[in-house]
C-alpha cells in the first residue's frame, strides 16, 4: 500500500441523523449514570460518617448529628431514583420522544400526589 488513506464511503442524510441520535441517547445515559452514581455515593458516606462518629464520646450533640445523617442518607437513596425518573423525562423531552417524557411525567405527578396526601394524612 502507498500510505494512502482508506476511502470513506458516503454516509447519506439518514445515516448522519441515525449516528447524531446513537450520540445524543449515549450522553443522556451517562447523565442518569451520573444521578445515581452521585446519589449512591454521597448516601453511603453519609452512613460511613454516621458509623465513624459512633466512635466519639457519646454526647447528644453526637447522638442528634448521627440521626441526622442516616436520616440524610436514607432520603437522598428514596430520592435518588425520583432524580433518575426526572432527568430521563427531560432527556427524552429534548430528544423528541413526547409519550415517554409524559409517562415520566405523569410518573411523577402521582408520586408528588401520593406524597402529599401522605404528609396530609
Amino acid at each position: 500500500m502507498d500510505g494512502a488513506p482508506l476511502a470513506q464511503p458516503d454516509v447519506g442524510p439518514a445515516e448522519q441523523a441515525q449516528q447524531h441520535h446513537r450520540e445524543r441517547a449515549v450522553v443522556g445515559d451517562r447523565w442518569i449514570a451520573r444521578v445515581l452514581r452521585v446519589g449512591a455515593v454521597v448516601s453511603g458516606g453519609m452512613f460511613v460518617l454516621s458509623l465513624g462518629l459512633e466512635a466519639l464520646p457519646q454526647s447528644e450533640r453526637v447522638h442528634v448529628s448521627i440521626d441526622l445523617l442516616r436520616k440524610g442518607a436514607a432520603s437522598l437513596l428514596l430520592v435518588t431514583p425520583v432524580a433518575r425518573l426526572a432527568v430521563a423525562g427531560t432527556l427524552l423531552g429534548l430528544r423528541g420522544e413526547w409519550r415517554y417524557m409524559a409517562m415520566a411525567a405523569g410518573v411523577l405527578g402521582l408520586l408528588a400526589l401520593a406524597v402529599g396526601t401522605g404528609i396530609h394524612a
